[in-house]
């Protein structure tokens, strides 16, 4: 019931303009009939829970039915997230000061949420700062975050702006600065808690591309880490399409790169995946700074499109088993 509630959703909230777009994206690209794109994409929709969108990001037409059925795709990843996410709870990693208050030892800098009584302490926090972080309080894909430096204007133009919240810049180690200098670059790491006790699904290292943010969809690139070797074994890839064997500003291999502080990492998130135990399935972004591993955010939403990209599949097998061997137990 539950999976033709959302299939009915979907199809009457869906963009025709950009379904057909998709259809002759893909002609273009593979030459195959766009009445036969047609009929399989909704045939993917109505067996897999795939979106047009997923159709064509992870190439599900050239995926055999084997294969298409290890795809974690937007349907499945949103009942995961509806079956282990207490709505009541979510707030936290929304509103982006109460995450920073729930986490804050996890968080590792320093941070003010302002108001209009507290410009004073506005000051002080900036005193000995050059550059800060400033962040709205709600918002996705790293939309309005910046790197400013202060002024004498600034307290007066942040609240003008809405951006109430303020945080110190991370400084990240040296590694990682060597990988990408012009944004910290995250690890994403999925994890599930259930019964006191967090598992680490996947992780991410998402990279920069001359931004103050790494986000995929702002620019980034992506591409899986081994969480057993803690190093990466795929060039990384942007949203476009392109594909990194090595940064292309910095010329730091990419691939063979091995994670620093892995270790750290997994006790960090699986400490915080404790926090809210009635949120079992996040998303958390982690940047590796000087402090050590610290929270930069974390996602109850979690997005499912840096997930088995073409280029990071083996044998054209997705991630849903290795979801669904932590999710199903």
């Amino acid at each position: 019931m539950e999976k033709a509630k959302y299939l009915f959703q979907r199809i009457v909230k869906m963009n025709y303009k950009n379904f057909f777009k998709v259809i002759n994206n893909i002609h273009k690209k593979t030459d195959k009939s766009r009445i036969y794109l047609f009929f399989d994409i909704i045939y993917c929709g109505l067996k897999y829970q795939a979106g047009f969108f997923d159709y064509e990001l992870f190439e599900m037409y050239n995926l055999n039915r084997k294969q298409r059925k290890t795809v974690l795709t937007r349907g499945i990843n949103n009942h995961f997230i509806k079956t282990y996410n207490d709505k009541r709870f979510t707030h936290f990693f929304l509103n982006k000061d109460e995450f920073n208050k729930k986490f804050d030892k996890f968080i590792k800098r320093e941070w003010l949420i302002i108001n209009e009584n507290n410009e004073d302490e506005f000051n002080e926090f900036i005193k000995d700062k050059d550059e800060i972080i400033v962040k709205p309080t709600n918002g996705t894909h790293g939309d309005n975050i910046r790197k400013i430096k202060p002024n004498s204007n600034t307290f007066k133009e942040l609240l003008e702006n809405k951006t109430y919240l303020v945080e110190e810049v991370i400084k990240q180690i040296p590694e990682m600065n060597k990988l990408n200098p012009s944004s910290v670059n995250t690890i994403r790491t999925i994890t599930f808690n259930e019964n006191g006790k967090t598992t680490i699904i996947t992780a991410y290292l998402r990279i920069g591309n001359n931004k103050v943010i790494d986000n995929f969809n702002g620019g980034g690139m992506v591409v899986p880490i081994n969480v057993k070797t803690k190093k990466i074994e795929y060039p990384a890839l942007d949203k476009e399409g392109n594909l990194y064997y090595e940064h292309p500003t910095t010329k730091t291999p990419i691939v063979g790169f091995e994670i620093p502080m892995f270790d750290e990492i997994e006790k960090l998130v699986t400490e915080a995946g404790k926090v809210i135990p009635e949120v079992k399935f996040i998303g958390w972004d982690v940047a590796l700074s000087e402090k050590g591993p610290c929270l930069v955010e974390g996602n109850d939403f979690p997005g499912h499109d840096i997930y088995q990209l073409p280029p990071h599949r083996k044998d054209g097998i997705g991630v849903l088993p290795e979801f669904e061997k932590v999710l199903k137990k």
